[in-house]
């Protein structure tokens, strides 16, 4: 027997052996104290699994940090790469290269509006740094507002607007951000009752915002249409065609972060289009090639495009549209389209996911609430479900939300958790029987989260 990478088990522990001494001993990891890291390798992977070091094949419910949209080691995309890298590997991006263009024009096609010009970067947080510069230039202006509960990235202006514990030590009340509450109704800020209720209060706090802020000031609001790292809150009805319209109204320029939620997660291409509105400027990375080579961008409606048309652009990257990294979104994208998996994402959701996580609700009085499109899905584990205390604390964990995880990758499971929450998000070409198989890892192991309360 041997894996999906021709190696043996034996040789495959082996290896893994290597990896974890020399990892260990040299590698610096990100959002971690490293003395207390004792990470995972994985030796292969192949569609929607992955193998642990241990040789144990786990159902890959994470899909990484939410981007392997495709799978694991789709053929094509593959194949794409090893032929960009026997034709031309890599371009100053001054220099026009047909992976490049392609991939803008792949992109462009799919954006809502006409958001048809792209600026590539190399991931998400860039994308985002550049996508606040290109507001600030644009209006003259420098504040910008972005949500609690929400993520934007590593970088500097980045990690500022992002609204959970990761931006505290790096957060010096100097970059220009003003954070408001979204709408959230199962946690309001608003003391809602209805999703009516939360648009309208949470787009009167929006407004109440700006006015105090000053709208000459402010340049942009940044939002997850549909927040992923913080929580999955799909938007109620009404309230981003509502910030589209504060935009419009004060002068502010609407940048959607669709970084973890584009490219298929939520069934449609990007999660914007769910509650069709229209965004002044678009990021995006993660799913453009599922992370296959490192990859992002901002798509530009023309407005602000225009403002650079005799002005230089103050900003580039030495790997901006990477001839590897554009080469895997063409081949990304054109799979995609080929294989029907935006739409397999939007049905699994519908038909699989949403009522099986439901389910499994009825049955663990542990879950709270359930929320979700797609194959973009979140529990909210709770310890008691009158008093919604969370089973474990904001910026924190918990041993019950230790001992459930452990006990769903014990029986073959990988989850991507946060807090309290268990987020549900397999890659877009998950089959019914696969996500089956997870949901029935994943009643197992939420007992031992009942077990805590």
């Amino acid at each position: 027997m041997t894996l999906p990478n021709g190696l043996t088990p034996e040789a495959a522990r082996e290896q893994a052996a290597r990896a974890y001494e020399l990892d260990r001993k040299h590698v610096f990891h990100s959002w971690s104290a490293q003395a207390q890291l004792t990470p995972m390798v994985v030796t292969a992977t192949q569609g929607s699994y992955v193998w642990d070091g241990d040789g144990n094949r786990l159902l890959d419910f994470s899909s990484q940090l939410v981007n392997t949209n495709i799978g694991h080691q789709h053929p094509k995309v593959v194949a794409a790469i090893q032929q960009q890298a026997a034709t031309l590997c890599t371009v100053a991006p001054q220099h026009a290269n047909a992976a490049r263009s392609e991939a803008a024009r792949l992109i462009a096609e799919r954006t809502p509006g006409e958001l048809n010009r792209i600026f590539f970067t190399n991931a998400g947080a860039d994308a985002v740094e550049h996508a606040v510069r290109m507001a600030r230039l644009h209006t003259g202006k420098y504040k910008v507002l972005a949500r609690y509960r929400s993520y934007h990235g590593g970088t500097e202006t980045a990690i500022n607007l992002t609204g959970d514990p990761r931006r505290w030590p790096n957060d010096h009340g100097n970059a220009g951000i003003v954070h408001f509450f979204g709408p959230f109704l199962y946690r309001t800020q608003f003391h809602s009752t209805t999703e009516a209720e939360e648009t309208q209060r949470a787009l009167q706090h929006l407004e109440q915002t700006i006015v105090f802020e000053g709208a000459s000031t402010i340049a942009a609001i940044i939002l997850e249409p549909v927040p992923g790292t913080a929580g999955i809150m799909v938007p109620p009805p009404g309230y981003l065609a509502g910030v589209r319209e504060l935009c419009d109204r004060y002068g502010i320029v609407f940048i959607a972060d669709e970084v973890m939620a584009g490219f298929g997660r939520t069934g449609k291409w990007f999660s914007i289009q769910n509650f069709d509105v229209v965004p002044d400027l678009l990021t995006f990375a993660k799913g453009v090639n599922s992370g296959y080579v490192p990859l992002g961008g901002v798509a530009i409606a023309p407005h602000i495009a225009a403002t650079f048309d005799d002005r230089a652009y103050p900003g580039g990257l030495t790997y901006s549209g990477h001839p590897l990294a554009t080469a895997a979104a063409v081949a990304t994208i054109n799979a995609m389209q080929e294989e029907g998996i935006v739409e397999n994402a939007a049905e699994i959701g519908e038909r699989v996911l949403g009522p099986g996580l439901r389910e499994l609700a009825q049955r663990h009085p542990s879950i709270g609430d359930v929320r979700g499109l797609g194959v973009f899905w979140a529990l909210e584990l709770v310890s008691d479900r009158g008093t919604r205390e969370p089973l474990a604390p904001y910026g924190g964990t918990s041993p019950a939300m230790v001992e459930t995880v452990a006990a769903a990758k014990a029986a073959g499971l990988l989850l991507f958790v946060n807090f309290n929450r268990i987020h549900v998000v397999p890659p877009c070409t998950i089959s019914e029987a696969e996500a089956k198989e997870g949901l029935a890892i994943l009643d197992q192991a939420l007992t031992v989260a009942d077990a805590h309360l």
